[in-house]
């Protein structure tokens, strides 16, 4: 891991993929683009035939490249289709739930909104990290919290845990946030709705990081 910056992009998927090969593709040149650490397969009420195409199709392209596949709110689906781990939020499975259900070998991520009281307990009870956000309005996912930057200094002072900063990241604020202390930034629309497309958009976002790490120290 010595080898990875101190704060990495964790891509998420649009929350719907009409065109899963042309999405594939896409996909395929965004990672090549960049470091990226994580793709979150997050389809909310899609029926897990979608959810099971989508990984099969994105799996290959992600592992090809050394990027993890983390199932969104489906600990069953990402057991039996062999993820590599799952992300829960604080009204889906419970992390201990979560935790039985993909057992030891594979990553648990817990949503914590802006509550570090919520982020301590998950951090005791083993999520391999925890979220924090939204940061800025975001139109991708309704946001009931709005966390401020200080919360990850302060995480990151404190706690080995790593945090995920997400909810309406963008490149133009990416840097605020990987100084701010976050070891993943958490993008979706900020990616996939790029003006100058994805790949532009993970270009621009790691060397947004890379100064954001700069002034970090």
């Amino acid at each position: 891991m010595s080898d990875f910056p101190a704060c990495r992009l964790y891509l998420i998927t649009p929350p719907a993929i009409d065109d899963l090969a042309a999405f594939g593709r896409e996909l395929a040149h965004a990672l090549d683009a960049g470091d990226v650490a994580a793709l979150q397969i997050r389809l909310k009420d899609a029926p897990d035939e979608v959810i099971e195409a989508a990984v099969d199709v994105l799996t290959p392209i992600c592992h090809a490249r050394d990027v993890a596949v983390i199932l969104n709110d489906r600990p069953v689906l990402a057991a039996k289709l062999d993820c590599d781990g799952v992300h829960v939020g604080q009204s889906d499975t419970s992390y201990a739930e979560a935790r039985r259900l993909v057992g030891k070998d594979r990553m648990v991520g817990v949503t914590c909104h802006d509550s570090r009281h919520l982020a301590m307990e998950a951090a005791e009870a083993g999520a391999d990290y925890v979220a924090f956000g939204a940061f800025y309005p975001t139109t991708t996912k309704e946001a009931p919290t709005r966390a401020d930057p200080e919360i990850l200094s302060i995480w990151q002072e404190s706690m080995e845990v790593p945090c995920v900063a997400i909810g309406g990241i963008t490149v133009d604020n990416a840097r605020e946030i990987a100084r701010a202390g976050a070891d993943f930034l958490a993008v979706s629309s900020g990616v996939w709705n790029h003006p100058e497309g994805p790949a532009a958009a993970v270009a621009a976002f790691n060397r947004e990081i890379a100064r954001g790490l700069a002034e970090r120290g």
